[in-house]
């Protein structure tokens, strides 16, 4: 869930969920959603345009498929060398959203450009319909087909093996996920893809227990307590609550402690990025904390104010995240 603004917005009244985000759940537990509007394909280099984009299909059963994402000068100029390639999960509290939501217009374009990079968004599976760990699923399985493909633009423009998982919010969490699943052998060959890290930004997770930054921003205008609730309620295997491992990655008896491990002896590096103006900043400092503890080379970029979601509605947000991206990524890469 975004909306523009930061924290110092007026906050909303405790209300319906479901009305705040234009929802309704169906007596056969499907969930009717707004129109929010898709970016089309454009794959034509003549177009006056600066980056391309086409779609690749992952599983038709499952009707998840990927995005590609690149710059146009790469198609219309000299031949360059590759680019570095960054799988994108996008936001929206697992129901809602797509890899092809215009919201996601200015961000991509600051990733392709500023970075640059071959973006690849993915199209998963949305809750209630499909409760995570369906998610989950579909990202690894967008990883196979992105390590087995035939794509021209794949082959030609990306760097498989200079890769990063990256998500914003529920995305966060799923780039989080599917990077502890790949650790511990998910997949049973990734050559010739190689991940070099992990970045999450603004990343979904939760508890039963209140934090203090969800307390002082319950009634928060861009992600208010009661519409965080409601989408674990709706994400979440049915009868979990939300210390679930999937929701809480920082409980005593989660497995993914144990995965950090892998993911330390693997050297990938982790960016954390948030903002004070975000209900759920004390939580990625709390995951911070601990893939410290474990070794995990882990980098934290946490800004004043900026509201959950706000580099989807803030071009100068997008902007400053992408140049973070850069940073953090020129270091991995020098590092490897």
């Amino acid at each position: 869930m975004s909306s523009s603004g930061h924290s110092q917005m007026q906050a909303v009244p405790a209300s319906d969920p479901f009305e705040l985000l234009g929802v309704k759940l169906n007596p056969d537990d499907t969930l009717s959603r707004p129109a929010f509007p898709d970016m089309p394909a454009m794959s034509d280099p003549d177009l006056p345009i600066p980056i391309l984009s086409k779609d690749v299909p992952v599983n038709p059963s499952r009707r998840t498929w990927f995005r590609v994402l690149l710059p146009r000068d790469r198609v219309r100029g000299p031949p360059g060398g590759k680019l570095p390639l960054v799988v994108y999960f996008h936001g929206g509290g697992f129901i809602l959203f797509s890899a092809a939501s215009a919201v996601l217009e200015s961000l991509f374009e600051d990733l392709v450009l500023l970075l640059p990079a071959v973006v690849v968004s993915v199209e998963y599976r949305l809750a209630p319909e499909h409760r995570l760990p369906a998610a989950y699923d579909d990202a690894l399985e967008a990883l196979e087909v992105i390590r087995t493909t035939k794509d021209e633009w794949i082959s030609t423009y990306a760097d498989l093996s200079n890769c990063y998982l990256m998500g914003g919010s529920s995305g966060g969490n799923i780039a989080y996920h599917t990077g502890l699943r790949v650790a511990t052998g998910g997949l049973n060959d990734l050559k010739p893809l190689n991940i070099r890290g992990l970045i999450l930004h603004q990343p979904f997770f939760g508890g039963m227990k209140r934090t203090e930054s969800e307390l002082r921003l319950f009634h928060d205008r861009a992600l208010p307590a009661v519409v965080t609730d409601l989408m674990w309620e709706l994400a979440l295997p049915i009868g979990a609550d939300r210390d679930h491992e999937y929701c809480n990655p920082t409980t005593d008896s989660n497995p993914g402690l144990a995965a950090m491990e892998k993911v330390r002896s693997l050297g990938w590096r982790v960016l954390v990025a948030g903002s004070s103006g975000d209900p759920l900043i004390d939580r990625q400092v709390e995951l911070v904390k601990v893939m410290e503890e474990k070794g995990v080379s882990v980098v934290s970029h946490f800004i004043d104010g900026h509201c959950h979601g706000a580099e989807l509605s803030n071009r100068e947000g997008s902007m400053i995240l992408a140049r973070v991206i850069k940073d953090f990524m020129s270091v991995t890469t020098m590092g490897c």
